[in-house]
């Protein structure tokens, strides 16, 4: 059965010690002569390796399935349209002081974001082919009315030795699979200060992980939003950006190398990393005048000081982005993001 239908699940669970595999140990032993190394087809151990998202009581299956199913069950036709959101002034603020902003330790994230702003949460885990990398989130929830599918990075996950690396990526098309065979939109969440610059990385095709995001993203059948959260540096971040619509909070900010790596490129030294900043145009509202970010979310005047109210603010607005895109027609707005990507950066805003 674990090589048919318990395998084929878009979420998998197990009970506790259960004993899941392909093999019997008595029939692995009966053939080489040796037995099966212990604890391989335990629960706990397929859950480590990201061959199941969770490992549970069967008391607590049906609260977490009622939870799943209100996403994946939602009938996307008939989701309401959001009332749109008031545009809000935006301060002005040096692009340094941004990226300091989005560097606060105390910076809501994406963990804060799905516990405090959206509800009928369920995280899942790895990419169901033997890799678990804890160094992003992927879930399901819903904003308001909106059900999606969450691929989220957090700054802080690679201060926990948690890096983003390329099975991490490989975790976020398994995100995007999910979101294209359940018809449902996708959310990326972009709050990373770099992908892993590694050993381990390199080998594990960093570099063709981000291409294959990107391709993905580009030409997924699904609505797709992203939010623009905090940090945004490298590739790691451009990986999850080409979405339908692109949301940002009042500092968050993008920029294919960190302002210190062009610095250090151009000048020899990190020191004049602010003045890169600004000569990039990472902020949220030279990434608006450039057609790349739609909405900006503002903060008042920093996110880390007002976490519940701008949480509701960015809750509001995802709703509202993600009903809009799901009352679109399917080839219009297929079409609108081909040409948005295919003239990135011809066609600025005025």
């Amino acid at each position: 059965m674990f090589a048919s239908w318990g395998s084929l699940g878009q979420l998998t669970g197990a009970q506790p010690g259960a004993l899941i595999g392909f093999l019997g140990p008595r029939v692995y032993e009966a053939l080489y002569g040796d037995t099966f190394p212990d604890g391989v087809q335990v629960a706990e151990n397929l859950y480590r390796l990201g061959l199941v998202d969770a490992v549970l009581a069967p008391e607590a299956l049906s609260e977490i399935a009622a939870r799943a199913l209100d996403v994946m069950c939602t009938a996307i036709d008939e989701v309401p349209a959001a009332k749109a959101p008031p545009e809000e002034p935006i301060d002005d603020v040096p692009a340094w002081e941004s990226i300091e902003h989005t560097r606060r330790p105390e910076r809501p994230g994406v963990e804060e974001l799905l516990r405090a702003a959206s509800h009928s949460v369920t995280i899942l885990s790895g990419t169901q082919e033997g890799e678990r990398s804890g160094g992003l989130i992927l879930a399901m929830a819903k904003f308001g009315l909106a059900p999606c599918v969450v691929v989220g990075q957090d700054r802080l996950f690679p201060r926990e030795g948690r890096p983003l690396g390329p099975d991490s990526l490989r975790e976020a098309r398994r995100g995007m699979s999910l979101a294209a065979e359940m018809g449902l939109p996708l959310l990326t969440i972009i709050d990373t200060p770099g992908a892993a610059l590694s050993k381990a990385a390199e080998e594990g095709g960093l570099a063709g992980e981000i291409a294959r995001c990107l391709a993905d993203m580009v030409t997924l059948p699904v609505p797709t939003v992203c939010l623009l959260l905090g940090e945004g540096a490298g590739g790691g971040a451009l990986a999850l950006l080409p979405a339908d619509r692109v949301v940002a909070a009042q500092h968050g900010w993008v920029a294919p190398l960190p302002p210190e790596g062009a610095s250090e490129i151009l000048y020899r030294t990190v020191e004049r990393a602010p003045e890169l900043a600004a000569a990039q145009g990472v902020r949220s509202i030279d990434l608006a005048a450039a057609g790349i970010v739609d909405r900006i979310v503002p903060e008042r005047p920093d996110a880390a000081e007002e976490p519940r109210e701008f949480l509701g603010r960015l809750s509001r607005a995802l709703e509202f982005e993600l009903t809009s895109l799901i009352h679109r027609d399917k080839a219009e707005r297929l079409a609108a993001r081909y040409e948005r990507y295919r003239s990135l950066g011809l066609h600025p805003k005025p």
